[in-house]
């Protein structure tokens, strides 16, 4: 899956304790709805950010952004094999390393 396949797409993030929907809006913005945030973030909560994402192999990306909040996440998405690794930063500081899965909605 090329990063143009990405674009325009929306993926359901599964982490356990943290569930997504992923809107890949463009190479450069995201829209993310938490569907279930356990108590990290309140359910329901939407947010777009600004993203860097870089093309690691073909169906692997390396994609950041910093939230309102101040967190900071970094994940990496193996859409050929639906698996994601995500580590995040919360505004305090505290480091989180969240694994699961990823795949379309649409």
């Amino acid at each position: 899956m090329s990063q143009k396949q990405i674009l325009g797409h929306r993926f359901l993030a599964d982490l356990g304790v943290l569930t997504l929907e992923i809107h890949f809006e463009s190479e450069e913005r995201m829209t993310f709805t938490v569907i279930k945030g356990g108590e990290l973030v309140p359910d329901g909560h939407t947010e777009t950010v600004a993203v860097t994402t870089a093309e690691i192999r073909p169906d692997v990306y390396l994609t950041s952004w910093k939230e309102l909040s101040g967190a900071t996440i970094t994940h990496l998405e193996d859409f050929e094999r639906g698996l994601l690794y995500s580590r995040i930063t919360l505004p305090d500081g505290t480091p989180l390393a969240l694994t699961g899965t990823i795949g379309p909605l649409d």
